[in-house]
């Protein structure tokens, strides 16, 4: 049974990648997790009993961790998820942001280098490190057109300046030193398990509740939108079949407005938790400022990976955020211990707006 060492597998997407190959029993899983606010040993509570499973907890930038978990375990790859990942708290603190996603990338990297370079041949040529970041690093489309593996980087929030920086160094510690590094640029995430300061999840319990539904701007702001449980078995099969050094976009094939995003909420949340007092939850929608730097459009070409790979999304935008409505639904509990743990859904990423001429 070949090891897999997952970082940030306690976070959103890590969390489902973990489940997922746990509950399956052909590999062992060891996740590597801070556990900063985002990271929820919640989400893990149906796996962490499991004989095929590890956590540790620790620092993806405390090298002599990264190292000894390496020298341990003997992993037969590394799929980095670890990562400060919400825009608006880059713009209130961007020091974590590149603390972790840059320099805990590069502690990564190096100790993963010192590791693949004492591998014997055949394990060493089977060894792969998968590096997952976003497609905010591509900036800002126009109307038209899609961000392809080609397109250059040009982030505009602190959080995707700091995922292209990594980006930059895993794709150097593959052309430098030959370590056999994927990139994985993905769209929107949505899903079950999601802490609740992104849209989908904060929209859903706010509606819940009877609670205003802030929408930034005019609310028709792009993106494209993958179902987490996609976007983890994309992330297997780059690291089955990915050819080393090689970057894969993956996206939903589901672009909706924000606003388009937040009606479909509230229609799904009408039809399965109807509530006479609160009416239709269309009319709990609010407009608010936008925020700084705030991306117009982005939507992802994932030609590469379903040419290539044979990878494609299952599931669409409409029933992804139904399975998703339905699952905050049904597990409050989940939900309340999340928030009681520091994060009550306050608006973040207000400072720079304060600032600004």
């Amino acid at each position: 049974m070949k090891t897999l060492l997952v970082t940030g597998g306690a976070g959103f997407i890590g969390s489902c990648l973990v489940r997922q190959l746990v509950a399956e029993r052909a590999s062992r899983v060891v996740n590597l997790d801070k556990l900063t606010y985002a990271g929820n040993p919640d989400s893990l509570q149906d796996v962490e009993n499991a004989p095929n499973y590890r956590f540790v907890q620790g620092d993806i930038a405390d090298g002599a961790c990264v190292a000894a978990l390496l020298d341990q375990f003997q992993p037969a790859a590394v799929i980095n998820l670890a990562a400060a990942s919400h825009v608006d708290r880059s713009i209130d603190g961007p020091a974590e942001f590149v603390q972790t996603n840059v320099v805990g990338t590069f502690q990564l990297l190096e100790a993963t280098r010192q590791y693949w370079n004492q591998l014997a041949a055949t394990a060493r040529s089977k060894f792969r490190f998968l590096h997952v970041s976003t497609d905010e690093v591509y900036g800002s489309l126009g109307s038209t057109g899609k961000f392809a593996e080609t397109t250059a980087y040009a982030p505009n929030s602190p959080y995707s300046a700091s995922k292209a920086s990594a980006d930059h160094f895993v794709r150097a510690f593959h052309q430098t030193y030959g370590l056999p590094t994927l990139i994985t640029n993905c769209s929107n995430n949505y899903g079950p398990y999601q802490f609740p300061e992104k849209l989908v999840p904060l929209m859903i319990l706010n509606a819940l509740e009877g609670k205003p539904l802030p929408v930034y701007g005019d609310g028709q702001h792009i993106r494209d939108w993958l179902y987490v449980e996609d976007h983890c078995q994309a992330l297997r099969t780059v690291v089955e079949r990915g050819i080393p050094g090689s970057v894969y976009n993956v996206g939903g094939n589901s672009e909706r407005t924000n606003m388009q995003v937040v009606e479909t909420i509230c229609g799904a949340v009408d039809r399965l938790a109807p509530d006479k007092q609160r009416g239709s939850c269309s009319e709990l929608i609010t407009y608010v400022p936008d925020r700084p730097g705030h991306d117009r459009r982005y939507a992802i070409d994932a030609t590469k990976i379903q040419s290539e790979l044979g990878w494609q999304p299952t599931q669409t935008f409409d029933a992804g955020i139904e399975q998703t409505v339905q699952w905050y639904i049904d597990h409050r509990e989940w939900v309340e211990r999340v928030v009681t743990g520091g994060y009550r859904r306050d608006r973040l990423g207000l400072k720079s707006a304060s600032t600004q001429p």
